[in-house]
């Protein structure tokens, strides 16, 4: 190998972090590979390799024997014995037979080698890099869109944007900046795959982790989320501390801080209610903004008949079901909502 080389790899191992074994294997296995390709008279090889002068040799193996059948792994036991009279049958004899003209395609084949493990490292390190950005919330830069994916620049690599992942109220332009959730981190034999979303539930409890410094230091707390992407969402949030607004705090002064998240989410519609270990209050909290007469719960069924003003009727259960739906979709419990009426008449409770 020639000097240039030798100080790549030496840089390599310094700056990429790249162990030098790492780097003198694949550079030995390379020397290998190239020299059966070009030369066949020696099946079993291996390389001497001086990594502090470059120099290297191709090392031939062969067994000992009364008689050779496979001249390019086996050597007859006189002719051993003209090299060294201790050789007997069974010995390995090893002898150095590198070619006159191996130093051009030598010196190409560990070029290759060393480049592909600067690829592999660098593969690596960016999957390393982004498999503990699972769950996190990203600010990328969209590049291009296809039929397919929209692909979202984030640093020196390229995240995906599925068409199941997207915001059906966005248009997604090249060069605009746009705030990711990191879904799932791939390695392939290209580097990281890496596929994120905009209609996660998790993107919006991260972004209200980023806003809201309660969220984000434990004084409040997001129990859960239900979200129809683009349209509307719940969250239910938290404090243990009695003093603390768990809602007055996600919604910030003047709605400041929701505003900025529903921007964010191009208008989206959130609704923050409050969480409450009694499915009473909680699935009457998360029926927001309707008013709530009773909430009659069945614990074995997990389901709960939910009864209304006459007025509200619509309210409570939203359009297309969609209020209703959230609302069962954040609490984790089955909803039936009925009027005031329909439930006199049926002997519902009220109480």
């Amino acid at each position: 190998m020639n000097q240039e080389l030798i100080n790549a790899v030496e840089f390599i191992h310094k700056e990429k972090n790249i162990p030098m074994e790492v780097l003198t294997d694949a550079i030995e296995a390379a020397l290998i590979t190239a020299y059966k390709k070009n030369y066949t008279d020696h099946k079993n090889v291996s390389i001497d390799l001086n990594m502090e002068t470059g120099a290297y040799h191709v090392i031939s193996r062969k067994d000992v024997v009364a008689e050779v059948e496979d001249p390019t792994a086996e050597i007859d036991l006189l002719t051993a014995q003209n090299y060294n009279p201790a050789y007997e049958i069974g010995d390995p004899f090893d002898e150095d037979v590198t070619p006159q003209d191996f130093n051009r395609v030598g010196a190409q084949a560990a070029k290759q080698a060393v480049m592909q493990r600067i690829r592999d490292a660098e593969r690596g390190i960016l999957y390393d890099e982004f498999i503990n950005k699972e769950d996190e919330v990203l600010t990328g830069l969209i590049d291009r869109v296809d039929h397919r994916f929209v692909y979202i620049q984030l640093g020196k690599t390229d995240a995906v944007l599925a068409e199941s992942e997207r915001m059906p109220n966005e248009s997604y332009i090249p060069n605009e900046r746009i705030k990711v959730y990191v879904n799932k981190v791939e390695q392939t034999t290209k580097g990281p795959q890496i596929f994120v979303s905009r209609t996660h539930p998790n993107l919006l409890k991260r972004l209200f982790e980023e806003e809201v410094p309660e969220i984000f230091d434990g004084t409040v707390e997001v129990m859960s989320v239900a979200r129809e992407a683009g349209e509307r969402s719940k969250i239910s949030v938290y404090a243990k501390n009695t003093d603390v607004d768990a809602v007055g705090s996600c919604v910030g002064a003047r709605g400041a801080r929701v505003e900025a998240i529903v921007d964010e989410l191009n208008g989206e519609k959130i609704d923050i209610v409050l969480w409450d270990e009694d499915p009473k209050v909680f699935v009457k909290n998360a029926l927001s903004p309707s008013q709530v007469v009773s909430v009659n719960v069945d614990e074995e069924n997990k389901s709960t008949v939910v009864v209304v003003p006459d007025h509200q009727l619509s309210l409570a259960i939203g359009k297309k079901g969609q209020n209703a739906r959230l609302a069962a979709k954040l609490t984790g419990w089955k909803i039936d909502i009925k009027s005031e009426s329909d439930a006199l008449n049926e002997g519902i409770s009220n109480d």
